[in-house]
């Protein structure tokens, strides 16, 4: 994997995430709750607060939960509830670790076609339908992994030309329209529940 990403936002944490399977599995895990930004920015300080270059899901399987929970804890935390984030992250590492030797790339590397990446994809700790459609639709769109009918696999996510997801942000520019998609699509829900209420 070694791909040119701008899902952070800064250079330091882009770079990790272009080169690391386990660091994209881990940005697109935290990517709740709080900003993209700093969601896909979570793998890179993880990985300087273990004092390391790069993830290892073997190391952070068997990492003293109450230590992890205080590594991402720390001041800036890594999402607005690490406690809660660190032990979902133990959850997919140690997941990787007894079902693909710890290594996150085995997940997409030998699937066959869009929809056996997407069952894999939701067999993973902490990755629903829409979190495994948008993660297949980043690996599609700016991975270069298209198993065949990956697209329609990932729904509205995989299309060409949508701002929906973090699978279509390619720098600031992009980012925005992302967001301001993600905010209309939020005041249509309220929307549709006032008139359903009224």
């Amino acid at each position: 994997m070694n791909t040119t990403v701008h899902l952070a936002q800064q250079a330091e944490a882009d770079e990790l995430l272009g080169r690391s399977a386990l660091a994209a599995l881990v940005g697109m895990l935290l990517d709740q709750q709080i900003p993209m930004e700093w969601a896909f920015a979570g793998p890179y300080t993880i990985s300087q607060r273990l004092g390391r270059t790069d993830l290892d899901a073997h190391e952070i399987a068997e990492y003293d939960p109450d230590g992890f929970a205080e590594l991402l804890s720390g001041k800036p935390a890594v999402h607005r509830y690490p406690g809660s984030m660190a032990n979902r992250v133990q959850q997919l590492c140690r997941y990787l670790v007894e079902h693909y030797d710890g290594e996150a790339g085995a997940v997409w590397a030998d699937a066959a076609t869009g929809t056996e990446l997407l069952k894999r994809l939701q067999e993973l700790p902490g990755f629903g339908k829409q979190k495994a459609q948008i993660f297949l639709a980043l690996l599609g769109k700016q991975y270069g992994v298209t198993p065949k009918g990956w697209r329609e696999a990932a729904g509205g996510y995989g299309e060409v030309g949508s701002y929906r997801s973090v699978a279509d942000i390619t720098g600031p520019e992009s980012l925005a329209k992302v967001r301001a998609y993600k905010q209309e699509a939020k005041r249509a829900a309220k929307a549709a529940e006032a008139a359903k209420n009224s």
